[in-house]
């Protein structure tokens, strides 16, 4: 059985889990409390509070939207 390559925004996740230490869910811990912020705002919210690259921010605030239908 083949396994199925992850795409997308969430083939970010290990690396991102790697160099900042923290479990995805944290981080989409931490998108919840800025929900209502647009796309470009929580991104720079994630950049700005933990130091994140712009690659790793926007990769997240994707996931974080698409499953919370934003």
């Amino acid at each position: 059985m083949a396994v199925k390559k992850v795409t997308g925004p969430a083939s970010y996740f290990p690396s991102i889990e790697k160099k900042y230490g923290k479990p995805i869910e944290h981080w989409m811990k931490e998108l919840k409390k800025v929900s209502k912020l647009a796309h470009m705002e929580q991104v720079a919210h994630l950049k700005e509070k933990f130091e994140m690259g712009h690659g790793h921010a926007n990769a997240l605030v994707a996931h974080f939207r698409s499953k919370n239908g934003l």
